[in-house]
């Protein structure tokens, strides 16, 4: 998660100088470098002690450090930033109907070019290879990210491959069964929260030796720290200010289809069979008249 993401959520959780300060930050990160350090603790009513204790909340030393790390940051998103449309605000009250379509098109385009961008080939063969030979995979994640994972889930048993999804409510019951034999993929955007699933389960799957490809944002995070594999997601949205997660789901729905799809390619005249052989047995009574739909 980057810093200006772990600003949003100190903002949005906390009730205190870290909120006001926050706050005046996100507001300003444009121009953040106009302001001094005395100047920022009156426009927020703290004290320079106040704001070197705010840098320290997140890792830093002091302010200077602090200040370095979120220009370069802001400087890095200005430079690989969504073209002529916001990610978190893709249309507006005033657009038409075509105007929001052609917005929500190019968005998940831009997003798509940004995954694309941030996967690295060799982790995502890594990947493939650990649940090609895993014994069982589970997959966690909350809502929506959960649905994301249902659809991994379901293509993985249309080839043979053992594949459950970890109820939030039985996720660490699930967890404590699992060993060196299996895998799990663990999808979460922010990737922190070691106390709230599905993160919280990470101590138990370290424990047990079971290797942990997670699927979250760019940035320092709780989840990359002990994951095996990190496959990026397109972390350009804020984490609450926003209309919907329309980047963000294209990004991990293109993850799992590229992660399942290099599953698929391991073995691929094995695993055609298996699908094919699963979809005529299945779906045999699905019919269609429309000629190009038809198996006929």
């Amino acid at each position: 998660m980057y810093l200006f993401q772990r600003i949003e959520e100190a903002v949005f959780k906390e009730n205190d100088a870290k909120r006001v300060i926050g706050e005046f930050i996100l507001e300003n990160r444009d121009r953040l470098q106009e302001f001094s350090m005395e100047d920022i603790a009156k426009q927020t009513f703290t004290s320079k002690p106040t704001l070197v204790r705010f840098a320290k909340f997140f890792g830093y030393s002091g302010w200077k450090e602090f200040m370095y790390a979120f220009t370069h940051e802001v400087a890095y998103h200005d430079d690989t930033a969504y073209k002529d449309v916001d990610p978190n605000f893709p249309f507006l009250g005033t657009d038409d109907s075509l105007e929001m379509i052609e917005n929500l098109v190019s968005l998940k385009i831009q997003s798509i070019k940004d995954t694309v961008s941030l996967m690295a080939v060799e982790d995502l063969n890594k990947a493939a290879a650990i649940i090609q030979k895993s014994a069982n995979v589970v997959i966690y994640g909350t809502s929506p990210n959960y649905y994301y994972g249902e659809l991994f889930r379901r293509n993985l048993l249309s080839i043979h491959k053992k594949a459950f999804m970890a109820n939030s409510g039985e996720s660490g019951i699930i967890s404590h069964t699992l060993t060196e034999k299996d895998c799990a993929v663990i999808i979460s955007y922010s990737g922190n929260s070691p106390e709230e699933s599905p993160t919280s389960n990470v101590k138990i799957l370290k424990k047990n030796n079971v290797p942990i490809i997670s699927i979250t944002s760019g940035g320092k995070n709780y989840l990359r720290d002990y994951s095996d594999i990190v496959l990026n997601i397109s972390s350009k949205e804020k984490l609450y200010s926003k209309i919907s997660n329309y980047a963000t789901q294209e990004s991990i729905l293109l993850i799992v289809e590229m992660l399942f799809s290099k599953v698929f390619a391991l073995d691929y005249e094995a695993n055609m069979e298996k699908k094919l052989a699963s979809s005529r047995q299945l779906e045999s009574r699905r019919q269609a008249t429309f000629k190009d739909l038809s198996e006929q």
